[in-house]
């Protein structure tokens, strides 16, 4: 073997060795990147639905949870919505029979990623003439909101507030852009329209696994 064919195959070796860690470095990212998926769509929904569950029951504690016995109270009174603070648990038979997640005044990651639900502070209490505007993750950390598109006719939205429960029933739905904030209007998409009654404004992201556009519901006190 000739000093020439030596240098070639030394430089082979050496390409191959490098190949071979580039290589091995792209096998642990991919790795990980797939560890950070599983953690981003299966162990954040695991964390908030467990740090949920326990606000939902520390909230439900004490209240008067006795038989209305079918009277009638009269007009909803406005809740009480405390700043920062869990004032409220939704049930939405629509998204399963076991739903109940907390809602708390205040929207931003530090409150959907862990209580789940939050409530637009610019926006009307429960009971108040207006909008009552909440959002939530669709997906990930809960994805309390997974099933907004599910709603039909009829379907009820209860709340459950320390002034009592109030019934929304479900009325239309709408695709917007992320841009289209007069959807937290008092009369959605009605500037300076004076508000007759009290809607619920149910918002999250469209499609799954995006935030390109904004999926919301509307609900009608009942």
């Amino acid at each position: 073997m000739t000093r020439s064919e030596t240098r070639l195959r030394t430089k082979a070796s050496f390409g191959q060795r490098l190949l071979g860690g580039i290589g091995e470095i792209l096998i642990t990212l991919g790795i990980i990147a797939l560890l950070f998926v599983a953690w981003e769509l299966w162990w954040t929904n695991v964390d908030a639905n467990r740090a949920q569950s326990e606000v939902t029951s520390q909230f439900v504690q004490g209240l008067n949870l006795g038989d209305a016995g079918g009277q009638d109270f009269g007009s909803a009174p406005i809740a009480k919505i405390p700043d920062g603070e869990t004032f409220g648990i939704f049930y939405i038979p629509r998204f399963g029979k076991d739903f109940a997640h907390p809602v708390t005044n205040g929207v931003g990651p530090a409150v959907w990623n862990s209580v789940g639900i939050g409530h637009y502070p610019e926006t009307q209490a429960p009971g108040e003439p207006g909008n009552f505007a909440v959002a939530a993750h669709r997906q990930t950390h809960g994805q309390v909101f997974w099933d907004i598109d599910k709603f039909e006719d009829g379907d009820k939205v209860y709340l459950q507030t320390r002034e009592g429960f109030y019934t929304y029933e479900w009325r239309n739905t709408e695709i917007v852009h992320p841009s289209q904030g007069e959807v937290l209007l008092p009369v959605p998409h009605e500037p300076g329209q004076e508000p007759t009654t009290s809607i619920l404004t149910m918002t999250s992201c469209h499609p799954p696994f995006t935030t390109r556009m904004r999926i919301i519901a509307y609900s009608e006190l009942t």
